[in-house]
């Protein structure tokens, strides 16, 4: 997938960076660790992306708002690598999500839990001192 095909066209890493509001030095690690490939351009220079990194790259963004790790990209890219098909790897996919589903869930008891603590500890400081609710 990292060969150009005819007529496509190449983004080079400043403008993909610049689209996505990412630094160019991310998209290198993206690259170092192995979650996105790049193509030389024909002049040699820059690196560029075609329109398939391009949907990867946004995949990425994605995946990472949802709260996946490098290392979960990068065994999501693995299995996709290894399958080369979508439906291959959308399993892998959902069962990541589930656990970053049970993650969120355990956080939000834990900060509903704080939250309690917190109005409980509130109020006992307002009793005590006889101070206005406020």
């Amino acid at each position: 997938m990292n060969q150009l095909k005819a007529g496509e066209e190449v983004v080079s890493i400043g403008e993909l960076a610049k689209i996505y509001g990412l630094t160019t030095r991310t998209l290198r690690y993206w690259e170092e660790v192995g979650i996105i490939e790049s193509v030389q351009r024909q002049d040699g220079a820059t690196r560029g992306f075609t329109p398939y990194y391009v949907r990867r790259i946004k995949f990425i963004l994605k995946l990472k708002e949802l709260g996946l790790t490098i290392r979960e990209m990068q065994d999501l890219y693995s299995a996709y690598g290894e399958a080369k098909q979508t439906d291959k790897v959308i399993p892998r996919l959902i069962e990541i999500l589930d656990q970053h589903i049970n993650k969120v869930d355990e956080k939000m008891a834990q900060l509903a839990s704080l939250r309690k603590d917190i109005v409980d500890y509130r109020q006992k400081m307002v009793e005590r001192f006889r101070l206005s609710k406020q």
